[in-house]
């Protein structure tokens, strides 16, 4: 089973299926790949414990010679969700944020674990599905790397709007990539008043995202994480981290 279409196998090999990923952490001499690339399958993700979560490899769409490492967390075992919520709490601490906002889908995943580590008792999700009390202008168009179509909106619901007004708040999302979907939500918190103490992410991917993430003066925000992976590009042998991120 692949991704997307490949060329032709001779060049690298197929993608994996992703039943079994995202399922265990482990130790160093217990990875299934190489600790180095050129990676094949999947893309050892170091942890700040110094242990690995093993990711599967996925074609970027229209370009067969670059890569990502994928996580989908409602796939992960809840031992993985735990495990990486807990990195995330104590990387976002510093930030003395007062409030949580889980961005969806795959973000909500982790903000309530995160929320609760933090010593909140709720947190404010964000979402796609309108519903019909809903207030259009709570809400603003989104596309990410995953999900490129247009017409995609993200929502925050009108009874929950209020409760962000004057707050410092912390943005939990499963990844930042291109920092596309992390922008429309930093448009959506402006719109709600809200002040962005700061982001966290499972993994931060790349660093297209470096430069899109700013506060109303233009002035960067910290984006904590569990771990990193880089894009990757096409090297005989299979791939390797590309020479520009």
């Amino acid at each position: 089973m692949t991704a997307s279409a490949m060329p032709p196998a001779d060049r690298a090999p197929a993608f994996d299926a992703t039943t079994n990923y995202w399922q265990e952490i482990v130790a160093a001499d217990a990875l299934s790949v190489p600790a180095a690339p050129p990676y094949s399958r999947g893309y050892p993700a170091r942890l700040p414990d110094g242990r690995y979560l093993v990711l599967p490899l996925r074609g970027v769409p229209g370009d067969p010679d670059r890569c990502v490492a994928s996580l989908i967390a409602n796939h992960a075992s809840l031992d993985v969700v735990e495990t990486l919520a807990g990195f995330m709490a104590d990387r976002a601490r510093v930030f003395g944020a007062d409030g949580v906002v889980g961005l969806p889908t795959l973000g909500l995943a982790f903000a309530p674990l995160v929320a609760r580590g933090l010593g909140f008792t709720r947190y404010v999700p964000f979402g796609y599905s309108r519903k019909y009390w809903y207030d259009e202008s709570l809400s603003v168009p989104v596309q990410s790397l995953t999900t490129p179509e247009a017409g995609k909106r993200l929502y925050v619901d009108p009874n929950l709007a209020g409760m962000l007004r004057g707050r410092r708040v912390l943005v939990v999302d499963d990844a930042v990539s291109t920092g596309q979907t992390m922008a429309s939500a930093l448009t959506l918190l402006a719109r709600c008043e809200a002040e962005v103490a700061g982001i966290v992410v499972a993994m931060r991917q790349g660093t297209r995202w470096h430069g899109r993430l700013v506060d109303a003066a233009g002035v960067p925000l910290p984006v904590a994480c569990a771990f990193e992976s880089p894009r990757l590009q096409r090297v005989p042998g299979g791939w390797a981290p590309e020479t520009q991120a």
